[in-house]
């Protein structure tokens, strides 16, 4: 068993057997599209781009860093994918700007608040970005009815803090 950076567990008993079950199964979704072209090429095609998938992913290191494995647009994508208001995701792009410029590693200058949404409890702090992102939903959801705009940014702008 192979541990994956995504924190699955991969079972990679055979890669080429794996490779074309999967290349079967995609090409059977398309043969009324190619009828001319022979399934085994196609087949032997999709085998091939599946089997150099799975060599870069088994080979993807599972101990890679959370900062270097996280990018920020694929933060704000995750937490836009959470919260369906455009002017409430806004808002809270704002409000973690302000709190952590999007930065999964920040630390407050006392050392007492972590990651994304600042928050004290130190299991947050070893938490991965996305997680991150519904930890600090759930607690605007719980500490201000999930008004992000009227509730937590509006805190913020009086009290420096949510």
């Amino acid at each position: 068993m192979n541990k994956l950076s995504t924190d699955f567990m991969h079972r990679c008993v055979k890669p080429v057997g794996i490779a074309q079950d999967y290349a079967r199964y995609l090409t059977a979704l398309i043969r009324s599209m190619l009828v001319g072209e022979p399934l085994r090429r196609i087949a032997r095609k999709r085998c091939l781009v599946l089997l150099a998938v799975l060599c870069v992913v088994s080979t993807t290191p599972a101990n890679a860093t959370k900062a270097a494995t996280t990018s920020i647009d694929s933060l704000k994508l995750y937490a836009h994918s959470r919260i369906i208001n455009y002017k409430e995701f806004q808002c809270f792009n704002t409000l973690i700007t302000k709190e952590s410029n999007w930065r999964i590693e920040a630390i407050n200058p006392n050392g007492n608040h972590f990651g994304l949404g600042q928050m004290r409890n130190t299991k947050y702090r070893n938490l991965d970005g996305y997680r991150m992102i519904d930890w600090t939903l759930r607690y605007i959801d719980h500490r201000y009815q999930g008004k992000i705009c009227d509730g937590a940014l509006a805190h913020w702008r009086k009290h420096g803090w949510h």
